[in-house]
């Protein structure tokens, strides 16, 4: 079972000889084939938080227990692709060429809806399917653990709508725990299977989702309730 568990976890960072405390005490579960969303307002730790769980920056406090994680992938909020090489090439980079399973890419490429596009070259793309190409990369890597940092954050509404949508296609295909970064409610509640609203570095709450149905109403009793008590955690009401 793969897992993750942060442990009073903390972060200072230095500005100006000025000890600022980002994330402090921090315990967290991340649930095996879950997706974990950490909800919550620009400065308050979130992006910070992801990048200790990659790996990227290190702890200044406590601890993460990992449990039978082998391979981390990780999302940005930019696509960061390759510009002389085409999807497939984008999706396959950093993967050596033995381990490449053709069939298992083509599927991960026709799931994000970018079967026409196998051969094209990222300034022949829109932002929307940019981000698909940055995903498809992330699940054709096979990783036990994917980390996404606003992936969807600069792109429109609609766009935006039929990202998540992809996502969770693809989620319920492979069933690797993600832990997805945002400072939207209304995709924390699209998404989310648990809900952690981070304030001032510090967890603020936690919502699980039971709902086997992903397609969710966001209109109904049950979500506009969960998004006030969530309003009124980040003081929005």
């Amino acid at each position: 079972m793969v897992g993750i568990k942060l442990v009073n976890v903390g972060k200072v960072y230095t500005v100006e000889k000025e000890q600022i405390k980002v994330l402090d005490g921090i315990n967290l579960d991340i649930h095996d084939n879950k997706i974990t969303v950490i909800l919550g307002r620009s400065g308050c730790g979130k992006t910070t938080l992801l990048r200790l769980v990659a790996g990227l920056e290190k702890l200044d406090q406590g601890e993460i227990q990992e449990t039978d994680v082998k391979k981390k992938a990780y999302v940005f909020q930019e696509d960061r692709l390759m510009p002389w090489l085409n999807v497939k090439k984008n999706i396959t980079f950093g993967i050596n060429d033995k381990d490449i399973d053709e069939d298992k890419i083509n599927e991960i490429i026709e799931t994000v809806g970018l079967k026409k596009f196998y051969s094209a070259y990222p300034n022949q793309l829109s932002g929307g399917m940019k981000q698909r190409v940055s995903i498809a990369r992330a699940f054709a890597y096979e990783p036990d653990f994917i980390m996404m940092d606003e992936p969807f954050s600069a792109l429109d509404y609609f766009t935006r709508e039929q990202m998540q949508k992809e996502l969770l296609k693809i989620h319920n295909k492979r069933n690797c725990p993600i832990l997805f970064v945002t400072h939207s409610i209304d995709e924390a509640l699209t998404l989310g299977d648990k809900i952690v609203v981070l304030e001032k570095g510090r967890v603020k709450s936690q919502y699980e989702i039971d709902e086997k149905n992903k397609t969710r109403d966001l209109l109904s009793d049950k979500y506009l309730n969960l998004k006030k008590q969530i309003m009124n955690d980040l003081k929005v009401l």
